[in-house]
């Protein structure tokens, strides 16, 4: 039995890790911190557990094996990378951290600690990605030549629990630090090495606000959206854009063109999979609803049983994030920024 600490209980804590730790049988939740202690309270009412008055105290229990870490982004390394020193394994939500040298430190800490450090990459988990990583492997497409990826809804502001808009720190560049393109695009980018079974060794992007508003009607401090060219370790290349600014209807479809034929993936609503051959014929495929979660925490806390290394490990994490810096630098110095250069293969 792992028993698992939470530490940040707000919405994402509340519709993903709660329920989904609550109904996994290899796991007992057995500690709350929030900077909130009333919403700790409550869950701790409903799920049962102790209440900490900080994460430091949580930390220090020993009967706590692993915590997930669902705080605002510049608080992630701080909090994961003392949770590892103090011998918890940890999963913290994504964007890992907030500079690449918070992210190197969360996976040396893991290391040196002999800890697993995952990160919450959750598109890899679904059922359809996962059918079409078992298609692209068995070469239905052939090699994968060029891609193009699209994410975007209208935005975060929904998101928080609170109606005063206390933990709405999304458009806050002093602690959310980055924006869509570390919201949305980080999934996009994870899911891509994920399906190629490449890295991103190049990125060439425009990480921009165009307009979403902040309560006094000024541009928000972070990006709002990103277009981003990436070219990757085995050849493809290809393009990734996130956006908030997407209103009545979001959009999260990935496209493959390969030498044998076409993949695409949620571009139709009926057939979330289709193959284009090159004589022209298509094929589409229905994938039966599954379970509604997210695939995520049973991972971690099967990986934690089984004492082994969960997928979106914290080396894993690190080349997404690698990625993710490379397009911020791309788009401020406005030149194309090399990437994880120890996966380079096809030149």
């Amino acid at each position: 039995m792992i028993r698992i600490g939470i530490i940040g209980c707000g919405k994402i804590a509340q519709v993903r890790h709660l329920p989904e730790y609550a109904t996994n049988p290899d796991a007992r939740l057995v500690g709350y911190y929030d900077k909130n202690i009333d919403r700790a309270r409550a869950v701790a009412a409903q799920y049962g557990g102790t209440v900490y008055d900080s994460y430091f105290q949580l930390l220090n229990n020993p009967d706590i094996d692993a915590v997930s870490i669902c705080v605002e982004n510049r608080a992630h390394a701080e909090i994961a990378t003392a949770a590892l020193y103090a011998g918890k394994h940890v999963l913290c939500e994504k964007p890992m951290a907030i500079s690449l040298g918070e992210c190197e430190s969360m996976v040396a800490a893991a290391e040196r600690n002999d800890r697993h450090l995952m990160v919450d990459h959750n598109m890899r988990f679904d059922r359809v990605h996962r059918r079409a990583k078992e298609m692209l492997d068995a070469g239905i497409i052939g090699d994968i030549i060029t891609f193009r990826t699209v994410i975007g809804n209208a935005g975060p502001e929904g998101w928080s629990l609170d109606s005063n808009r206390e933990d709405t720190w999304y458009f806050d560049k002093n602690k959310a630090a980055m924006g869509v393109l570390s919201d949305l695009g980080i999934h996009k980018i994870d899911l891509l090495q994920y399906l190629t079974d490449q890295k991103v060794i190049e990125a060439t992007a425009k990480v921009v606000t165009l307009q979403k508003k902040d309560d006094e009607g000024s541009l928000i401090s972070v990006d709002d959206n990103a277009l981003c060219i990436l070219r990757m370790s085995g050849g493809a290349m290809g393009t990734m854009a996130a956006s908030w600014t997407i209103y009545g209807h979001h959009c999260n479809s990935t496209c493959f063109y390969g030498t044998k034929g076409n993949l695409l993936l949620y571009h139709d609503d009926e057939y979330p999979i289709i193959v284009r051959g090159l004589d022209g014929n298509s094929t589409s495929y229905t994938i039966a609803p599954g379970s509604s979660r997210s695939g995520v925490i049973d991972e971690f806390v099967d990986a934690l049983v089984h004492d082994r290394e969960p997928e979106v490990s914290g080396q894993d994490a690190l080349a997404t994030m690698r990625t993710i810096f490379a397009c911020i630098e791309s788009s401020e110095t406005e030149r194309t920024v090399g990437v994880n250069p120890s996966f380079v293969s096809h030149l």
